[in-house]
């Protein structure tokens, strides 16, 4: 075993000592690459074949991009300069071409002498810039160059980079080809490498070992050399990962818990009794799987993903009162202050004199149920955190304040986690940690989860889902308002809020922002796609006062949005739970669990700016009640726009899990499973969830086979190598986000 460091070593050494120390500066900040291994991590984004330019209708603007082309033309124009001595600037102007179309480039001043003499008509090479759009032509300004010369043999493009070019994703700072020769010189390292996967698996499936895939990603001569390439990698990135999530949930599966059964005409049975309606078969299926967890000696760890709307607050206080009925407490952890609030008024709402233990009134079996928030007063919080350490709160309900080190438990026997997107691994870790010895945990997700992203992201949980929607939800019709082809659409917009008010609704407008930070340009995105990409995305404040003044003018319209103080927020929302407002003009922070019956309308403006599955959250609340629900989706996007397209979608399907799979597929996977907050997602570089559903579910299934056998992994030392790597990253992650 002596051997492995030694084996380890060059792909360890830092990149400094092999390139040039500027190059390694630059690779290290902008690209995260710091040592031999990591750079040959770092694939192609795709390969170029000689003379094929990217098609320059699919330029992106404003994006890095590397072509390879022929100079068609060059033209040096001279014109009157005060800056330029003897009073004469020079332009160069060059077209290049690739058959399918032309791209302009242009170089000023001083930089044009070199270029004007090599870049000739006839030229071929590589040209990587910044794109961006002159008297409405597309064009590159100052593009770094590599002459590919056909003449010379030795220079000549098969050696340089072979029949296909890697392009790799680069920076303004280091051009794909500069990153190709870096690559190019520690090659030969790749031999060292050390496999991850078992050779039975790898023979089994017919996968290439690692070092030739190394070297036939980088280097590839045929595109079925990048084909075999990335099957393999692939495998290793779904199998590393999987093993790291099959080791976490084996190890919580030795961990010791009590076993939490449901007295038979306790709490539990006192709150079905007082139900108004019956479960839906979905909510009675998924109740039976944590039931049955509870009641296991090893810790319940269990995603619940349903729709908005689908009765996941019911499930979840049901298996709280389960809890409670055997002698233990649950605590319910909310994102924000405003849905604690809310989870704790409904929940007390829903038990009535259940929830008043130890109060005159209160039934036999009742429990108290308390809040616990960050804003609360000293002497609220004080009597709350008596009654958690004592026992006499069988339920409490708060934000990050009940992870603090102060709060203690009687007995804490369940966590559950509202929006667990919001919460890392090691907020839940840390209220575990509250138990004598660790609590069932139910994760709650109202963001619909592919399969194959819940096997990734939270491979360490089983998963529930609850897809049915209760009796009594109304159907939502959802419709495009193209504001810009269609201005009179967004005047009846505003007469449909008018008239749901007038029928005894209430409405919502959602807008992108606030309205009262700094303008920073910087923020602002830029595309192509329109011109009203060009302003600032509408503001809750200015929107809020054109409403009242103009088209909704004689209605009650509030403001809610993240930066109020807490207690305004909350006496904003009880105001319009009350029905003491008409509409209310906010931000995304009602896209969570605010709950009022009586709004049936939601305008969103500039809904392009919005992802898919946000749209769908948002859309959500209304037609919570017996009327049907009005989603409005306002943009001044053009009918072709891909952002268009993307509205479309939602407006044709109410089914959340199809609408995160467009999503998934229309955005890069990094978006969407950034927002799970674990660093293993972010190294995820060929593996792409959707495509890729039968390589993960495989992986899963043969990681679990081996933890099972060999939780140590003492046989494969270029597995425990990868997992370290995969781990730190996941530690360096969860460092930078604080």
């Amino acid at each position: 075993m002596d051997l492995v460091p030694a084996l380890e070593e060059p792909l360890k050494q830092p990149l400094k000592s092999v390139l040039g120390p500027a190059t390694a500066k630059v690779m290290a900040e902008h690209l995260g690459l710091h040592s031999v291994g990591d750079l040959l991590h770092h694939y192609p984004r795709r390969y170029e074949e000689r003379g094929q330019l990217t098609h320059l209708a699919d330029l992106p603007m404003d994006e890095h991009v590397t072509v390879v082309a022929m100079v068609a033309d060059a033209r040096l124009h001279t014109f009157a300069s005060s800056k330029a001595p003897r009073g004469k600037g020079q332009r160069l102007e060059v077209t290049i071409t690739d058959g399918s179309g032309r791209l302009q480039l242009v170089f000023f001043g001083n930089g044009v002498h070199k270029p004007h003499k090599e870049l000739l008509p006839g030229t071929r090479a590589m040209f990587a810039g910044k794109v961006s759009v002159f008297n409405r032509r597309l064009q590159l300004a100052h593009p770094a160059y590599e002459l590919l010369r056909g003449d010379d043999p030795a220079e000549s493009v098969e050696s340089w980079a072979g029949a296909l070019i890697p392009l790799y994703p680069a920076t303004a700072k280091l051009e794909s080809w500069k990153i190709g020769k870096a690559v190019q010189t520690v090659l030969s390292s790749a031999q060292e490498a050390l496999d991850p996967l078992p050779p039975t698996l790898r023979d089994g499936r017919g996968l290439l070992p690692l070092p030739e895939a190394l070297l036939k990603i980088h280097r590839p001569h045929t595109k079925a050399d990048i084909a075999a390439a990335r099957d393999r990698l692939k495998w290793d990135e779904a199998f590393v990962l999987q093993v790291a999530l099959a080791r976490r949930r084996h190890a919580d599966a030795q961990l010791p818990a009590v076993s939490r059964k449901p007295s038979p005409d306790g709490l539990l049975t006192a709150f079905d009794d007082r139900l108004p309606f019956t479960l839906t078969d979905g909510q009675q299926k998924v109740s039976k799987e944590i039931f049955d967890d509870l009641a296991t000696e090893h810790p319940m760890h269990r995603l619940l993903q349903g729709e908005v709307g689908s009765g996941k607050t019911m499930v979840a206080l049901r298996a709280m009162l389960a809890v409670v009925d055997a002698g233990g407490q649950a605590a319910m952890l909310a994102p924000t202050e405003v849905l604690a609030q809310q989870h704790h008024r409904s929940i007390t709402e829903m038990m009535g004199e259940l929830a008043e233990g130890g109060m005159l009134g209160g039934a036999d079996h009742a429990t108290k149920v308390v809040l616990l928030t960050g804003s609360m007063g000293t002497a609220a919080r004080r009597q709350a955190m008596l009654d958690l350490v004592t026992g006499d709160a069988g339920i409490v309900i708060g934000t990050h304040a009940l992870i603090e080190d102060k709060v203690q438990f009687h007995d804490l026997g369940l966590v559950v986690v509202d929006e667990q997107h919001r919460f890392g691994v090691e907020q839940r870790d840390a209220l575990r940690g509250k138990g004598k010895q660790p609590p069932h945990l139910l994760v709650m997700t109202a963001t619909p989860i592919p399969r194959t992203v819940a096997m990734t992201v939270f491979g360490d949980l089983e998963t529930s889902v609850l897809d049915q929607l209760p009796a009594g939800r109304s159907p939502i019709a959802t419709h495009v308002v193209p504001a810009a082809d269609k201005p009179h659409f967004l005047a009846r917009a505003w007469e449909r809020v008018r008239e749901e008010v007038g029928n005894g609704h209430q409405a919502y407008v959602v807008c992108p922002r606030i309205g009262d930070e700094e303008d920073d340009p910087k923020k602002a995105k830029k595309s192509a796609e329109d011109e009203a990409e060009k302003r600032p995305p509408l503001a809750v404040l200015d929107m809020a006062d054109h409403l009242a003044k103009g088209p909704l003018s004689g209605l009650r319209v509030e403001v809610l949005h993240g930066r109020m103080h807490p207690d305004d927020k909350d006496a904003v929302m009880r105001r319009f739970a009350a029905g003491d407002t008409d509409v209310l003009v906010a931000t995304t922070v009602i896209e969570v669990g605010v709950n009022v019956p009586n709004a049936t309308a939601m305008v969103i403006m500039d809904a392009d700016r919005f992802g898919v599955s946000q749209l769908h959250q948002l859309r959500g609340r209304v037609g919570r009640g017996s009327a049907p629900g009005l989603c409005l989706l306002v943009s001044e996007m053009p009918e072709a726009s891909a952002a268009r397209q993307r509205l479309t979608a939602v407006a044709s399907t109410l089914d959340g899990f199809e609408l995160s799979r467009i999503d998934l597929e229309q955005r890069r996977e990094g978006d969407v499973l950034g927002q799970a907050q674990s660093g293993a997602r972010s190294s995820l570089r060929v593996l792409a969830v959707i495509e890729d559903e039968e390589i993960i579910a495989e992986a899963r299934e043969e990681a679990t086979a081996l933890v099972a056998k060999d939780p140590e992994l003492t046989d494969l030392p270029g597995l425990r190598t990868a997992l370290d790597a995969l781990l730190d990253e996941e530690r360096e992650q969860y460092l930078e986000k604080g």
